[in-house]
């Protein structure tokens, strides 16, 4: 006897979006990394031909480029804001929290952009730039010194968030455990910072450490948009 369930009509398919596809790519990434998204694969778990996907992203390039666009499009920046360092602050907290939620998609946010000119990028990749050099002008810095405060601020903050990837780890204790093992070992003429800085290097706290070099950098910026400091020689 067939079942009512079985001899019913089939659900239709969610219709596709560019969205759609992003969002099943992004969660693809987070789970087994970049080297699984390909448009084969892809297809498999939205559970269509995968030659119906070009028509969302050309190739696995773009792709690559929308998952990028869809972390990035999270970040919350607010170019009108008058408080800039607040601003700057945040945006780096807010980065950071990415960063940990997808991990996988880290470097390819931080290598992507070097294989592709500026202009060819996908807006939304650009779109954090512009707002910043628009919160830094507004600021009072000159388009030419709001431009180096931004490579400085995105080189510190991707340096932070790849060290502090690396300093995770699955079972934080055995880590403290073989850090101050290893450190001691270390013979004690050559290497007395690290040896006497094993408790501190064991207990790294990422966010702490964030604010700490945050602090470093704007108040270096402070002191030179007040004229205190070194001006640029752009």
């Amino acid at each position: 006897m067939t079942s009512t369930a079985a001899s019913g009509p089939r659900s239709p398919k969610t219709r596709l979006s560019r969205d759609i596809v992003l969002t099943k790519a992004l969660e693809l990434v987070d789970a087994e990394g970049l080297e699984a998204l390909t448009m084969r694969r892809l297809g498999q778990e939205l559970g269509r031909d995968p030659m119906s996907l070009y028509r969302y992203a050309e190739n696995r390039a773009a792709l690559l480029d929308g998952v990028s666009e869809l972390v990035l499009n999270q970040l919350r920046i607010h170019p009108e804001d008058p408080d800039w360092k607040a601003q700057l602050r945040g945006i780096a907290h807010n980065l950071r929290t990415l960063a940990l939620q997808h991990p996988n998609v880290v470097p390819l946010l931080v290598t992507r952009p070097l294989s592709t000119p500026l202009g060819l990028r996908p807006l939304g990749t650009l779109r954090p730039l512009e707002q910043i050099l628009s919160l830094l002008v507004a600021a009072g810095f000159q388009p030419a010194d709001a431009l180096h405060v931004y490579r400085a601020y995105y080189g510190f903050l991707y340096g932070h968030i790849l060290n502090e990837l690396q300093e995770y780890v699955v079972d934080p204790e055995e880590n403290e455990v073989l850090l101050r093992l290893g450190l001691h070992r270390l013979p004690a003429k050559e290497f007395p910072r690290l040896r006497a800085l094993a408790p501190a290097l064991a207990e790294y706290d990422g966010g702490a450490e964030l604010e700490q070099g945050l602090t470093i950098l704007l108040s270096g910026l402070e002191a030179q948009l007040s004229g205190k400091g070194p001006t640029s020689h752009a």
